[in-house]
């Protein structure tokens, strides 16, 4: 039988419009894994409805940089900070892969080192376009992104690994292949921000506190969640909602006046990860949610200017490292930006004269203002920790300046510690704080804690009653305080350290002799006997001049101790030094005014007078009680 050619050709008609039936009506079929929905059609909805869709948009976009580059043409410092950062990406292409290696519960040495060269090389490959800084960061992220875990055990390893993929993946992602991008995205999800939802579905402990883990691990995610946000909404919508929500709980601890109870150290890391968090919200959301409007947040920057003397050493309460100096504290930079501040930024700069950038001086640098001249010479900051400063100058690197510390011995990373006080004068520190010991020493953030030397009152500037520790339940306030006068002062209230013994217990500081001296004076009520002991730790050679008089030299430069009062008390020295496990504190010192077994009312007070160039000053402060100071 024939075919018909008239039905065939009616039959391939039918036969291509159904074809092209199917061709239109698929793609508005429901979405199969296999077939993800198009960028293009997915409806951003609730804080996603104002995010910007087109990479980079985390820190800093194309429009910031182009500015920074046009910048850096007239601006010397700005020109060498960048150029600092390309340096040290040059380093770090020949850096071996990064191991999945833990150091004792931690991977976090691993996630600071993939977050380190990550922003060196992407930041120097934006700023240079040379493919060999590309390389090495794709490289870097594919490596960590084919562990087979970011450590969620100890999660500010995996916050800070989520933290350092993500810039990658954001900034490159224009200069990435779809499959590289594929790869990368799928090690960020699964290793870094589907644990965060884990954690947040379980009410991870971290979520609410009150200290630097807040911070570290809500930004960290954050950062992580926005970079890919526009094709992955739902995990979006699962990690920013609650990171706003959360973050108040740690920030509200910069309230009121910018102090940060976790010493300065854990300032900066603390700090950091707000400024990180909060400026990826304004890059990619538009908005910070009016978490830089909370009390404090406008001070803060203020907190490492005073903290850190002519030395360069901070103030180095809580687990501070040793002789501890901030640096460049490079969230100053954002937070100069966010309040119009150029005292903030202005320390960043001048601390940047004497070392190496790093990116963020770069993204959130703002030119020179020359503001140091305005600045108080005395500061008292309030808070879950309080601190007074006096200085005798913000430009002689010789000055005279001292910081002394209130507060509560439970704050989180806190020693034992109310009322210790630092030094600096003639260019050296002679009352020093031993810092943090290893955190690998058995229970140190448990209940052996106390037990090391570095932790305890002994080692600490702080007076003891029979050679005992500070109570760990203590708290202590400034009960007055006086700045910009002939004679700063402060006086603090810690009779709750020492109730075992005293009914009541005040410390007194004054700078005094033209800002040349410092009088420390501490007074007690004993309600049972004890020996008082006034200690100073310190890196000077002592010499016991007589019972009233000692002679410390530092960098050859000296200073003399005198005990104006009680008639009973009398100078003696001892060495710091400790045995392994403990850090060994070799060469350090202790300086002692010991008042014999006594009861009722005390008063220990201490001249310490450094030996100016041409001072013939015999200065001997009169003793006024406290109360009318």
């Amino acid at each position: 039988m024939k075919s018909n050619p008239i039905k065939m050709a009616i039959a391939q008609k039918i036969y291509f419009l159904c074809l092209l039936l199917l061709i239109v009506i698929l793609p508005s079929c429901e979405k199969t894994d296999a077939q993800p929905i198009p960028e293009a059609e997915i409806e951003l909805t609730g804080i996603l409805k104002t995010l910007q869709k087109e990479h980079p948009r985390l820190l800093l976009t194309d429009v910031r940089l182009q500015e920074l580059k046009t910048l850096s043409n007239t601006d010397a410092k700005l020109k060498k900070y960048a150029a600092d950062v390309v340096a040290q990406a040059d380093k770090d292409i020949f850096k071996s892969p990064i191991q999945h290696v833990l150091i004792g519960p931690r991977l976090l040495d691993k996630s600071r080192e993939c977050l380190n060269r990550v922003y060196n090389l992407a930041f120097a490959y934006r700023w240079t376009d040379n493919p060999k800084y590309l390389a090495a960061a794709v490289a870097n992220m594919k490596n960590v992104c084919a562990f087979a875990d970011w450590n969620p055990s100890h999660f500010l390893d995996v916050a800070e690994m989520t933290h350092a993929v993500a810039i990658g993946y954001d900034w490159l992602y224009n200069k990435m292949d779809q499959p590289t991008r594929d790869q990368i995205k799928a090690g960020l999800i699964k290793l870094g921000l589907n644990e965060g939802k884990k954690a947040y579905a379980s009410n991870a402990w971290w979520a609410k506190v009150d200290h630097n883990w807040n911070q570290v691990c809500n930004s960290g995610l954050t950062i992580g969640a926005l970079a890919i946000a526009e094709t992955d909404p739902d995990i979006a919508l699962a990690i920013v909602p609650k990171a706003i929500e959360y973050l108040p709980f740690a920030l509200k601890n910069y309230g009121p006046d910018g102090v940060w109870g976790e010493g300065p150290g854990y300032w900066g890391y603390a700090t950091d990860y707000t400024a990180y968090g909060i400026s990826a919200m304004q890059t990619a959301l538009g908005s910070d949610f009016n978490l830089t409007k909370l009390p404090g947040m406008n001070l803060t920057g203020y907190f490492p200017i005073y903290s850190a003397g002519p030395t360069g050493y901070m103030l180095n309460y809580a687990d501070a490292g040793e002789k501890s100096k901030l640096g460049a504290p490079h969230p100053d930079f954002w937070l100069a930006g966010v309040f119009n501040n150029n005292h903030f930024s202005d320390f960043v700069i001048d601390q940047l004269e004497t070392r190496t950038a790093n990116v963020f001086d770069v993204i959130w640098f703002r030119p020179y203002a020359n503001s140091a001249a305005k600045r108080d010479l005395d500061k008292f900051f309030d808070g879950s920790v309080s601190l007074y400063f006096s200085r005798s100058s913000w430009t002689d690197p010789n000055a005279l300046w001292i910081g002394m510390k209130a507060g509560y011995n439970k704050v989180n990373h806190a020693h034992l510690d109310l009322g210790n006080f630092e030094m600096d004068a003639l260019g050296v520190r002679w009352a020093r704080d031993l810092g943090s010991d290893d955190y690998n020493l058995p229970d140190y953030f448990g209940s052996k804690r106390y037990t090391y030397y570095r932790l305890q009152s002994l080692s600490h500037n702080v007076p003891l009653l029979n050679g005992q520790n500070q109570r760990e339940d203590a708290t202590s306030k400034f009960i007055k305080h006086g700045e910009d006068i002939a004679e700063p002062f402060s006086v603090l209230d810690f009779t709750s350290a020492y109730k075992d013994f005293a009914s009541a217990a005040l410390r007194g500081m004054k700078v005094v002799d033209e800002r040349k001296a410092v009088l420390i004076q501490d007074e007690f009520v004993l309600t049972k006997s004890a020996e008082v002991a006034w200690g100073m730790t310190t890196d000077a050679a002592i010499q016991i001049i007589s019972s009233k008089q000692a002679e410390l030299t530092l960098g050859g430069q000296k200073m003399t101790a005198k005990i104006l009062s009680p008639e009973n008390a009398e100078f003696k020295s001892e060495s710091a030094q400790q045995v392994a496990p403990q850090k060994l504190n070799t060469g350090v010192s202790r300086l002692l005014a010991k008042v014999p077994l006594t009861t009722g009312n005390v008063t220990v007070s201490v001249l310490l007078s450094p030996q100016w160039p041409g001072n013939t000053s015999n200065y001997s402060a009169q003793i006024v009680p406290l109360t009318k100071w």
